[in-house]
């Protein structure tokens, strides 16, 4: 077995250049026992290899730059994870792009890991002045202890940015020093003695005036800046007490800020109880109103309004999530592939679309232009609560005895929240004038299931939720009617 030593320095490079030559040998990752200089030799290394024909093969640009990060990852096992997926890309080049590659996916999280080690570098190192102020070059020197052997690796990055002065970032076990615009490398130390700076009170002061206690997240502030790191950055010494007065200063805040002058809270409740009213025009006016809507921007680039179509009498509204670009073109809701596979599952289930008023939650088609496709962009929670107007409009206009809300976004203008629409299908909630809701998924979600399995046992489920539609529109019809005759 071949046993082969990558030098702690020029890591990255020292190592493509190794597994060249093994490739060259028709070495296959059982042939070779990779490690550092710190790696002990196991007790077959330095054994002859099998003789093999040489491999010539040319390696994907993007390989070259996953083993250029991954090379300076801590786990030991890097260069044989390297060689070995590496020797398996020479029969298989497309591996390189495999997502569902386990063991690409492992380099993949290392490289991850190395790249956010280095952006931890850049973001945490602090210099200290160690040289004579008088000096043509002022010297500067900084400790670090980063998780995995990026020293090496960044050093540009602050030979680039602090290129006229001297300074050296001292790590455990490497030393990056920049002398005179040179930059060179030598073993680690242990942490130096470095004198105070002189502008850090100005700094711990700029730092404490920039911390908004009202967007206080632990958790997230945290993993940007991990704890490992405090006791390396003077601004840590102070997040404790930020921490412990970030309730109290939030309060403050709140009590401090400014209130509308009654004159001014009176107009704006005014304008706000007039935008949300209900429609009161009349009954033939409600379509061309939705299509003259500025309410929202989505008008701007929408081809037109569409509203919705049915008897005004109908027992079941329907209502979807938005316009899709047929629809947004025909002017007519549910008639692209969304509605034509409603259509399908409605007819076996027995619910008669024509029987039904038909609409959707927004009323303009929101969309990204690619090349000449406008692909779907869902509705945010603004654009729905401003549709929300017109959808109001439409039910009372049409008093329905039940509404089936397709997906999470009627879900989330009748019902308040979109949230959990898997869980909620098939379950029945009422609005605040007691009108049923039945929730079921939106056909779009059916046609972008890639499992055929998956897809069959979804539709099944639909199926059921409009069938149990149709049998609660019955319900409800044998109800009132028998109401009626009492009351007669």
């Amino acid at each position: 077995m071949r046993h082969i030593i990558v030098p702690d320095f020029g890591t990255a490079a020292a190592w493509r250049k190794a597994a060249r030559a093994c490739l060259n040998e028709g070495l296959s990752p059982a042939d070779i026992s990779w490690g550092s200089e710190q790696t002990e030799r196991g007790l077959f290394d330095d054994q002859p290899a099998a003789a093999a024909a040489p491999v010539k093969m040319t390696v994907p640009r993007s390989f070259v730059e996953l083993a250029e990060t991954v090379c300076w990852h801590r786990d030991p096992d890097r260069f044989a994870r390297l060689y070995a997926f590496l020797w398996r890309l020479k029969d298989a080049p497309h591996l390189i792009a495999d997502r569902g590659d386990t063991e690409l996916a492992h380099l993949r999280g290392m490289e991850k890991s190395v790249r956010r080690c280095q952006h931890k570098m850049k973001a945490f190192v602090r210099f200290r002045e160690i040289g004579n102020r008088d000096d043509p070059r002022r010297s500067f020197a900084a400790w670090f202890e980063p998780t995995h052997h990026t020293l090496e690796p960044t050093a540009d990055f602050f030979a680039r940015r602090f290129g006229d002065m001297d300074w050296r970032i001292v790590t455990p076990e490497k030393t990056a020093i920049f002398m005179n615009g040179k930059l060179s490398f030598a073993p680690g130390q242990a942490k130096p003695e470095l004198p105070d700076d002189a502008s850090e009170a100005l700094w711990l002061t700029y730092f404490r005036s920039i911390f908004n206690p009202a967007r206080l997240k632990v958790q997230a502030m945290t993993s940007e800046m991990p704890k490992k790191y405090w006791k390396n950055l003077p601004e840590a010494a102070t997040i404790p007490d930020l921490i412990a007065n970030a309730p109290a200063r939030a309060r403050a805040m709140a009590d401090a800020a400014p209130t509308l002058p009654p004159v001014r809270a009176e107009k704006a409740r005014q304008q706000l109880a007039a935008h949300m009213s209900a429609w009161e025009g009349p009954k033939e006016a409600l379509p061309a109103a939705i299509h003259a809507c500025t309410r929202c921007p989505l008008h701007q680039n929408a081809t037109q309004a569409v509203p919705g179509v049915g008897p005004l009498d109908a027992a079941l509204m329907i209502v979807g999530e938005q316009p899709g670009d047929q629809e947004d073109l025909a002017g007519l809701p549910f008639v692209g592939p969304a509605g034509q596979l409603f259509d399908r599952v409605a007819e076996a289930a027995g619910l008669r679309r024509q029987e039904a008023f038909v609409t959707n939650a927004v009323k303009h088609f929101k969309f990204s232009p690619r090349g000449k496709r406008r692909l779907h962009q869902r509705p945010n929670s603004g654009e729905i609560e401003h549709c929300r107007w017109w959808l109001d409009a439409e039910r009372a206009l049409v008093k329905p005895k039940l509404i089936l809300a397709l997906g999470a976004t009627a879900a989330e203008a009748l019902t308040g929240t979109g949230a959990d629409i898997l869980r909620r299908r098939g379950t029945v909630e009422q609005l605040a004038d007691g009108t049923p809701v039945l929730l079921a998924v939106h056909p779009s979600f059916l046609l972008r299931l890639p499992d055929p399995a998956e897809r069959e046992r979804q539709m099944a489920l639909f199926e059921a939720d409009l069938r149990r539609a149709v049998e609660m529109v019955a319900a409800l019809a044998a109800r009132t009617g028998r109401q009626d005759m009492a009351a007669g």
